[in-house]
């Protein structure tokens, strides 16, 4: 159940909420040396919520419900995403677990097998594990259990849950970045809700991702998400600064 190269999360109850520390920009002055401003809706000027985990649901994220309590759980395919995921979700004072999920994985693209390579095939690439990050059930999680699927329609992606989304399911494109969608949802209000943001683009040909590109585009993106978590490959978070 263990993966060489990586610790374990502990199988144990998390801590309380981790305060998250304001970093108020003043108006004009840039932010950082590079002369990066902060957007109003940032995850680096916004307080985490439970609320935040619409950006989960607008992705590949699936909502349970049990009793008068909700829970939010997600398929990722790294390591480091349930790293960032649980203590992003611990920071919204929710409890949270994981599991690698069996006989299931992603494969690279197998090359075309002729008849000249039926009698010498090639060994095929190990699939890359899959983990479900899932939160406990949780009152905390009801507003935003009653108002789902209806809220998709006018959803608000704000920095935070852009945050959430990127750390579950991006990943860079050549020229751009990938999102990952559940391809069983329908993505029309998704994507109202990504134009609203500033991040238009189109949904990938088997409906598994939305695709951004353009500089302007991948700009605002870095500016909602905030600065890369230090589980996160540099390649894999947009502008791939250190938090």
């Amino acid at each position: 159940m263990s993966e060489t190269g990586w610790p374990l999360i502990p199988r144990e109850e998390l801590p309380p909420p981790i305060p998250v520390e304001r970093r108020p920009a003043q108006r004009g002055v840039p932010s950082e040396p590079g002369g990066r401003q902060l957007s109003m809706f940032s995850a680096e000027t916004t307080e985490p919520s439970p609320a935040d985990l619409a950006g989960l649901l607008a992705g590949p994220g699936r909502l349970g419900r049990m009793g008068g309590t909700a829970r939010v759980s997600v398929r990722v395919d790294a390591a480091w995403r349930v790293h960032v995921l649980v203590t992003e979700l611990a920071a919204r004072g929710l409890s949270a677990t994981w599991a690698p999920v069996p006989d299931e994985g992603v494969r690279g693209e197998s090359p075309e097998v002729t008849e000249e390579a039926i009698d010498t095939p090639e060994p095929e690439d190990p699939p890359r594990p899959i983990f479900e990050v899932r939160t406990a059930y949780s009152r905390r999680l009801n507003g935003l259990a009653r108002a789902w699927p209806e809220a998709s329609a006018q959803l608000f992606l704000s920095g935070p849950r852009m945050r959430l989304w990127v750390a579950a399911a991006g990943e860079p494109l050549p020229g751009g970045f990938a999102l990952g969608l559940d391809p069983a949802k329908d993505p029309h209000g998704v994507a109202a809700a990504l134009v609203r943001a500033g991040l238009a683009g189109r949904v990938s040909d088997d409906g598994s991702q939305w695709l951004i590109t353009g500089r302007r585009r991948l700009r605002r993106l870095r500016e909602l998400v905030g600065e890369r978590p230090s589980s996160a490959p540099d390649e894999f978070w947009p502008g791939g600064v250190v938090a």
